[in-house]
């Protein structure tokens, strides 16, 4: 699993800022579409070869006992879950004795901690950092995320104290991996139940921490699945009794771990901002995704039709993904899930050819060609595929810098729907080629002697 680094502090010191910068950090791709509104309490980012995921929290106090608020409580539940802390402190306003009640309670988790000493722009480390070394969390580490200063020192020093990614205690199976997430109540434990069956869950219940998924293997028509269940199924009784608990960690681990995503949505309830955000992270890890609007059995038509329409205005940016109407309750279109998350799995792992992509960029800028930058014409020259899962094409040509959002969009639709990429998004990268001549103006091409040669053997004759 990618690593989990949890950024907690006083209000007001500079946390979303650090956050923005991590997340910005990573080299995947950052969704551009359109209508995606999203809480930002959590990103992926990646240093080098190395990915992790950030979580955000609000602001802790010492005063009026706002620690047990419901604000602190999510930002020590997300403590608890990660697997490392960034402390950040403001270097403008000193040692407070809220950061030493935060820095008490954080000694208490057992948790690795690195102080952050923020705001630190143009003074010096050393001296900005003195008193931060009373919290008795190590040695402080001065940045200033406003200017990006001393971020990338800071995140090489926590990856490198985290133990490499490897297999884990308990093998799991091979087969095409899918991730069931969703809202609390939305009906994950029961859409696990019945497709699995109490007998396979019993059967294939791995214990792990709590804030690990269950990996539950099964075969249907002689195809393997791991199903990666986020809402803790132990046993059909035990759900009942207990109410659903969600875990936004938990959840992002597996959407990062799985090769198809399926994402439960309420038929009742409609698309909360909660969904959005999912779905936001979803298509930023570039995960191929199905959906299925659960508990529609018993609804009237008005209702059918209103979560038609709140489907079209809310999520157009997930065109790609096929959308079921199912009950998990009573099994009605359950089976045919497996459809498309077979044929997403298969278009996010395809393979394409140099040549194929080549000739459909060509097509594709011939029908549409780029617009005209400081009154030179894009050129965009040839494509092939730079990674699998999501798809990602690399586009060669010249000035792909000034390529635009919607020419991009145009792009990604236009390779979508002529390589029947159907259920997963498909990445465009830009590269340009150096030229050749950068720098060496003084220097002519071998032609272009010859034409000043002929000019002035024409010059020379017309002056006789």
């Amino acid at each position: 699993m990618q690593p989990v680094i949890a950024l907690v502090g006083r209000p007001n010191v500079g946390k979303s800022t650090l956050f923005n910068r991590l997340t910005r950090s990573r080299d995947a791709l950052v969704a551009d579409q359109p209508g995606l509104t999203r809480d930002r309490q959590f990103g992926d980012g990646k240093l080098g070869d190395r990915p992790y995921i950030v979580v955000d929290t609000g602001g802790l106090s010492g005063e009026d006992e706002t620690l047990d608020s419901l604000m602190a409580s999510q930002a020590w539940l997300a403590v608890e879950q990660a697997d490392v802390v960034l402390f950040l402190v403001d270097a403008h306003a000193g040692l407070m004795p809220d950061d030493q009640q935060i820095a008490e309670r954080l000694r208490q988790t057992g948790k690795p901690v690195f102080v952050v000493v923020n705001k630190a722009d143009g003074r010096d480390a050393d001296l900005v950092s003195a008193e931060f070394h009373a919290l008795g969390l190590g040695p402080p580490h001065a940045i200033a995320a406003s200017q990006g200063r001393g971020i990338k020192p800071l995140i090489n020093s926590v990856l490198e104290s985290l133990p490499e990614a490897g297999a884990s205690p308990e093998e799991v199976p091979a087969g095409i991996k899918v991730a069931i997430i969703g809202r609390p109540n939305v009906g994950k434990s029961t859409l696990v139940n019945r497709i699995l069956g109490e007998e396979r869950v019993l059967a294939y219940d791995m214990p792990g921490t709590t804030r690990d998924s269950l990996y539950l293997p099964f075969e249907r028509d002689d195809q393997t699945y791991v199903l990666i269940d986020t809402a803790g199924v132990r046993r059909r009784s035990r759900v009942k009794e207990t109410v659903e608990k969600f875990s936004v960690i938990k959840t992002l681990q597996a959407i990062k771990d799985a090769h198809v995503v399926l994402m439960l949505l309420d038929a009742h309830q409609g698309i909360s901002d909660q969904d959005a955000s999912l779905l936001g992270f979803v298509l930023e890890s570039g995960r191929a995704l199905v959906l299925a609007v659960n508990k529609w059995d018993g609804l009237e038509k008005e209702q059918r039709d209103w979560i038609r329409r709140e489907l079209e205005a809310k999520l157009p940016f997930l065109g790609f993904a096929e959308v079921h109407f199912i009950s998990a309750l009573h099994g009605t279109n359950v089976g045919h899930l497996f459809e498309s998350i077979i044929t997403a799995y298969k278009s996010a792992t395809r393979t394409l050819s140099t040549a194929a992509l080549t000739r459909l960029l060509h097509d594709l800028v011939e029908a549409h060609p780029p617009p005209l930058v400081r009154g030179r014409r894009i050129k965009l020259r040839f494509a092939h595929q730079g990674g699998q899962n999501p798809p990602v094409i690399v586009i060669h040509g010249n000035q792909t810098a000034a390529v635009s959002d919607s020419y991009r969009r145009y792009l990604i639709n236009g390779f979508q729907k002529h390589l029947k990429l159907e259920g997963t998004p498909v990445q465009v990268e830009f590269r340009s080629g150096d030229n050749p001549f950068a720098g060496k103006k003084n220097k002519l091409t071998a032609r272009q002697v010859q034409k000043r040669q002929r000019l002035r053997r024409f010059v020379a004759k017309r002056g006789k």
